[in-house]
């Protein structure tokens, strides 16, 4: 008999990576499985780099939109599953495999979703205090044992390829750094910090790659602008894929990152990184890789989860030193001579 499942999966990059900690979990406990993973195209191109995933499916909705007859002709169009995984928590997200008839509907209790669910769990954070502890559990309602890291498959043509179009070399060990973050400025180490620990790497022998979104762009541009040899500072901020992103970032030496769905996928490709903590919190989307240092002022008023400082001083990060950073780069680069 088929297993198929179907996962509704989240809409940020950070998370869907996550996600790939349920995946191995089902391909390990139930050999015959299926997974397609329905997501937002900003999410969803991260699932091509998963083994586990069978399908990825375009899910064409925006942040808070309802939409129910897009919803209810999706759902229509959708082949036959034996259950579905919700992983996100609203009351919309588990409307499409309501109308699509799937038999077992698996998914947190979340908005009081009685009616749309008939696998219901009742979230207990202790039990489950991390982000991906939920979504194994989804999957295994026995409290997770172990938790298999997620880890992106790299495309090596397309990393090549990568590199002569945007007139990138290797011949300096990379150190790559990711300012952006979606959630918002309380997340964002401030630029002139970045460029202090890009001039420190170029000092010890070192390039610097920017990584982001059209949108970090200026950002990037600002942060190139406060490097004194400008020539060793790529700026790929708009101009790489989310799958460029995945194939390049493996080639770095090291990493530095905002708490961004960028720092999850740096960890997913094996990279040494180090991670910068302000208004959130390690304890419960850390980046999930052995190799990894977690740098913050583990200040009284953090971690506070708003998207601006209420305080309107952002000091969890504004006072979080670059020279904290520098024995990192340091111990990286003697650990690989």
């Amino acid at each position: 008999m088929k297993d198929r499942v179907l996962v509704v999966g989240p809409s940020w990059v950070g998370d869907m990576v996550m996600a790939q900690t349920l995946f191995k979990s089902l391909v390990s406990t139930r050999p015959n499985v299926t997974i397609d993973v329905m997501a937002p195209a900003a999410a969803l191109a991260v699932t091509t780099r998963m083994p586990e995933v069978d399908r990825s499916i375009l899910f064409e909705m925006g942040h808070g939109e309802l939409r129910l007859l897009y919803r209810h002709q999706f759902a229509k169009s959708l082949e036959s599953y034996q259950q579905a995984i919700v992983l996100p928590n609203s009351v919309k997200s588990a409307l499409v495999p309501l109308f699509a008839g799937i038999g077992t509907r698996t998914g947190f209790l979340g908005e009081m979703r009685y009616f749309l669910l008939n696998d219901i769990r009742v979230l207990d954070k202790q039990r489950l205090p991390r982000m991906v502890d939920r979504f194994v559990a989804l999957g295994d309602e026995r409290s997770p044992t172990e938790i298999i890291y997620p880890e992106l498959e790299l495309d090596l043509k397309n990393q090549e390829e990568c590199l002569a179009r945007l007139d990138l070399d290797l011949e300096r060990p990379v150190l790559s750094i990711c300012p952006g973050a979606e959630f918002g400025e309380s997340k964002k180490w401030p630029e002139e910090h970045y460029a202090s620990l890009a001039n420190f790497g170029i000092e010890q022998g070192m390039q610097v790659w920017i990584f982001g979104s059209p949108r970090d762009d200026m950002v990037a541009r600002q942060i190139c602008d406060g490097i004194k040899r400008q020539e060793l500072c790529h700026n790929l901020a708009g101009k790489t894929t989310l799958l460029d992103v995945v194939d390049l970032m493996a080639l770095s030496r090291l990493v530095v990152s905002n708490d961004s769905g960028l720092m999850h996928i740096a960890a997913a490709v094996g990279s040494e990184t180090a991670v910068l903590y302000g208004s959130t919190s390690p304890a419960f989307t850390p980046p999930l890789t052995q190799k990894v240092k977690i740098i913050s002022k583990q200040l009284s008023c953090s971690p506070c989860f708003k998207r601006t400082c209420p305080l309107g001083h952002k000091d969890c990060l504004n006072k979080l030193e670059p020279r904290r950073l520098f024995p990192v780069v340091e111990n990286v680069l003697r650990r690989a001579s």
